[in-house]
């Protein structure tokens, strides 16, 4: 989805997570999506490797000494040199232990959707909840994106990640149930309520969580393993491959954490609506897509006493689009 292919009549959704940046526009009254991985690595400049760049069309800017490769390419070369990617964002915020995540952060979505084509065209992008830690840097990872998009001239407003998800997901419930997306860097999470936001929070164990701690017990790189466990992985039980059960091991201790933070977050409020009826969960998010994941949730579920009744539990057809779409119908409200 190039720039001039935009319609400059409606606005965006912008899910900017810690692995992936989604933006959703509605067009002709379809969805369209364009992604592009929230990564990027360095290399020691010299004008011919820079020449090689633009000869090959890479996304890349030079900075002083460095040559930064960001998005969908940072992958490729990490693969070829055997080494990790680096990240703008980490557990669902800016990382602020990385010089470049700002700028990286800035020529990313600067590629993605362009300067605002009127000024003033609407943006909903995404930004997490708190965890049980606090707000940390939220604030400030807020209102640096906040600020990028401006600078850009658009209309630019944060929707909770897990609020997005119910927006996207639960339409056929007035908007009333539980969205979950399960990321790379945390699992948010809101009940919302005829649309109004009840409880929102998120927990740090995700998808980066099971990534570091499985590498950590193979002595694979979790770029590695991550790409492994978008390609093929299952959760079906131990086997003899032990990355398979290091990755089994990791994903059961996320799922077990959520079910139990569900149940400790909607039990510990006082702001716990009185529900008539049943509602739904949704989960969406790449780290809930391996076969057996929802399964795994809904036993996790039944083995925790939650003080709301849930009429079901699903995975969201479109998992890796949800929560930008859910920010596109928000901004479209």
């Amino acid at each position: 989805m190039s720039n001039t292919e935009h319609d400059t009549a409606q606005p965006f959704g912008l899910d900017i997570g810690t692995s992936r940046i989604v933006v959703a526009q509605k067009t002709d009254k379809k969805y369209r999506y364009e992604s592009q991985l929230n990564a990027f690595i360095t290399l020691p400049h010299s004008k011919l490797t820079e020449s090689l760049m633009v000869q090959e069309n890479v996304f890349h800017e030079v900075q002083g000494s460095e040559i930064i490769v960001a998005g969908a390419e940072a992958q490729k070369f990490a693969d070829v040199f055997h080494v990790e990617t680096r990240r703008p964002m980490l557990n669902g915020v800016l990382n602020p232990t990385e010089p470049h995540s700002l700028a990286v952060e800035q020529k990313i979505i600067t590629k993605m959707i362009g300067k605002a084509n009127p000024p003033g065209r609407k943006v909903f992008f995404s930004v997490p909840a708190a965890t049980a830690q606090g707000e940390g840097s939220i604030a400030y990872h807020k209102a640096s994106l906040k600020q990028i998009l401006s600078d850009l001239g658009y209309d630019a407003h944060p929707i909770a990640e897990g609020l997005a998800v119910v927006f996207g997901e639960l339409g056929a419930s007035n908007y009333t149930g539980i969205g979950i997306s399960c990321g790379s860097g945390l699992c948010n999470v809101c009940l919302a309520v005829l649309s109004v936001p009840v409880i929102s929070f998120s927990i740090p164990k995700a998808g980066d969580f099971i990534d570091t701690h499985a590498a950590v017990a193979t002595g694979e790189l979790a770029t590695r393993l991550r790409g492994r466990k978008e390609e093929s992985f299952q959760l079906n039980g131990f086997t003899a491959d032990r990355v398979q059960n290091a990755l089994t091991v990791y994903y059961e201790d996320v799922i077990s954490s959520l079910a139990e933070a569900l149940r400790v977050n909607l039990a510990s409020t006082g702001r716990l609506p009185k529900l008539d009826q049943k509602i739904p969960l949704v989960l969406s998010g790449g780290t809930a897509m391996p076969q057996g994941f929802l399964e795994r949730f809904e036993r996790a579920l039944r083995a925790t006493e939650l003080p709301v009744q849930l009429s079901e539990v699903r995975l969201s057809p479109d998992p890796l689009n949800a929560t930008a779409r859910g920010a596109l119908m928000a901004a479209l409200c």
